[in-house]
């Protein structure tokens, strides 16, 4: 079976969310409540929902209420933290990701479709839709590791403290979110072991501002087969499932992008920790990534990923972005549908 990925919360001083493998392939928990009716706000320019079978894991069990916080509707402004030496290459897929989520350009199934029909139908208490605006403002280069080249959950923080001290980046209260990339030598607290990423609000006391951020972590070198899965698979599974080609030739960026994805749809819905999310607890959501890890495509679940498409070179995608760059990248709870869903690159064959 392969390893699938939930969200937890570590209760100390500090509490963050992480990600960590499982090998269960219950998608959720709870008690079955009405919802709140959603209005999606999209145009019939082919974003579009569907009764169809390319929804998965729809359940009754699963309940995602709001909690009355804010949710990210003002257009988002990333600003991107490159911890670490980082092969410009790899940056630029990274970031050609990043720019595709409000791309409407993109030839279908895009990341833009992806990003529309699933987080931005999350609303908040004036009815507001998570914005499909994100762009990038600012990048920063820590190339020299200025904290360490081990870091902690709170020593994640003074990166972002000294990236604003040093003047590199601004103080953005209204619309920022920060971005931090650490390259594959980096080591971080539970990563591999029990984290792939995760994404929490900094403490005044440590950045001098409330700002929401998230951390998604290169694990190329250090444990592909648990946060680059599935272009890694672990060593348990060798034989029963093969590993995909990585869609832009390399595991630890392309597992990067899911992961990526995986948190800002998370912090774009529930960034102080108080919107969307599942389960009674607020210090141990389950959110809205959290319920479909491991589902690319259609018949996703249980350990199968789903129906991906293959290109001519034999890699692997569900989304296409600008210029024609292709990625895979989960799927999401969609709170209409009560299921997970996503554009699926093989709907284009159907």
């Amino acid at each position: 079976m392969a390893p699938r990925f939930i969200l937890l919360v570590i209760c100390s001083a500090a509490f963050v969310i992480a990600i960590i493998p499982l090998t269960s392939s219950s998608i959720g928990r709870g008690q079955h409540q009405n919802m709140q009716v959603l209005k999606p706000n999209l145009s019939d320019s082919g974003v579009g929902l569907s009764a169809s079978s390319r929804y998965e894991g729809s359940s009754s069990f699963v309940h995602v209420r709001y909690h009355m916080g804010p949710v990210l509707s003002s257009p988002i402004v990333l600003y991107l933290i490159w911890y670490g030496k980082w092969n410009p290459k790899h940056q630029s897929t990274i970031r050609s990701f990043l720019l595709s989520i409000s791309d409407e350009s993109s030839h279908s199934p895009s990341v833009y479709s992806w990003w529309a029909t699933t987080v931005a139908l999350y609303t908040d208490q004036t009815n507001s839709n998570v914005t499909t605006s994100i762009t990038i403002g600012r990048e920063v280069s820590d190339a020299e590791c200025s904290v360490s080249k081990s870091l902690t959950r709170l020593s994640m923080q003074q990166v972002i403290a000294n990236s604003i001290s040093f003047k590199h980046l601004p103080v953005n209260n209204r619309n920022g979110v920060y971005l931090i990339l650490t390259a594959p030598d980096i080591t971080v607290q539970d990563f591999c072991r029990a984290v792939c990423g995760f994404h929490f609000f900094t403490f005044p006391s440590i950045v001098g501002n409330t700002l929401p951020y998230a951390w998604v972590g290169n694990s190329g070198k250090q444990c592909p087969e648990t946060c680059a899965y599935p272009f890694a698979v672990p060593a348990y599974m060798t034989g029963a499932t093969k590993e995909m080609e990585p869609p832009n030739g390399d595991a630890g960026v392309d597992g990067m992008i899911s992961v990526i994805g995986h948190e800002l749809a998370e912090l774009a819905s529930n960034p102080l920790m108080n919107a969307w999310y599942a389960g009674d607890d607020p210090t141990a959501p389950t959110e809205i990534g959290d319920l479909c890890e491991g589902v690319y495509g259609t018949g996703g679940g249980g350990g199968y990923t789903g129906q991906v498409s293959s290109d001519e070179e034999g890699r692997r995608y569900n989304l296409i972005g600008k210029n024609g760059k292709k990625f895979l990248v989960q799927w999401i709870w969609s709170p209409v549908l009560k299921a997970c869903s996503g554009p699926n690159a093989t709907d284009r064959d159907n």
